[in-house]
């Protein structure tokens, strides 16, 4: 017989985070592995959504769809400042 005057404990397993610089350097690598220009597959996949721009290898394709399009704007932007704004006026 059950007591109920017990809590019991649920845990929910969290995924993991997804980190957005790490997918976009593992998409790189696969799509310049299998001979594709990564730059013109990436810029089309963030603009139409269509995930067959992105290859299958290495798991490419499953791994940029665990991230917002607007995810990968806002890093590719926020670095681009970085090292092309924020260090020149600094520097």
């Amino acid at each position: 017989m059950q007591k109920f005057n017990n809590t019991q404990y649920f845990r929910v397993q969290k995924e993991t985070e997804v980190v957005v610089r790490d997918v976009i350097h593992s998409v790189y690598e696969a799509l310049t592995e299998k001979g594709y220009n990564p730059v013109n597959q990436i810029v089309g996949y963030v603009m139409s959504g269509d995930p067959t721009y992105i290859t299958s290898h290495k798991g490419a394709r499953s791994l940029i769809m665990k991230v917002e399009r607007d995810e990968i704007i806002e890093e590719l932007l926020r670095f681009y400042i970085d090292k092309n704004i924020n260090q020149k006026s600094t520097g």
